[in-house]
């Protein structure tokens, strides 16, 4: 199984990854150590800060998927394209 954080606040996003088979676990606004110490298959974040502290560059190899603008279908579509 699959192990995507999702950002605080993108509730209906971890509804609809649960249902669809991933074990969705929420982060903080603040949680880069979160996803450091962490092995997640992917991150989905807010956008509220598109860089998250430089997560993208520093802080994890998985991929990031930044929410905005975005569906929970289309959130869903871009993880299994980058996932598979």
């Amino acid at each position: 199984m699959r192990k995507i954080a999702v950002q605080e606040g993108l509730d209906r996003v971890s509804e609809y990854l649960a249902e669809r088979g991933y074990q969705v676990e929420k982060i903080g606004f603040d949680s880069t150590t979160q996803v450091r110490d962490k092995d997640y298959d992917a991150v989905v974040l807010s956008g509220m800060n598109s860089n998250f502290l430089g997560i993208h560059e520093t802080v994890t190899r998985a991929p990031i998927i930044i929410a905005t603008g975005m569906t929970e279908e289309m959130i869903y579509h871009q993880l299994e394209k980058r996932l598979n």
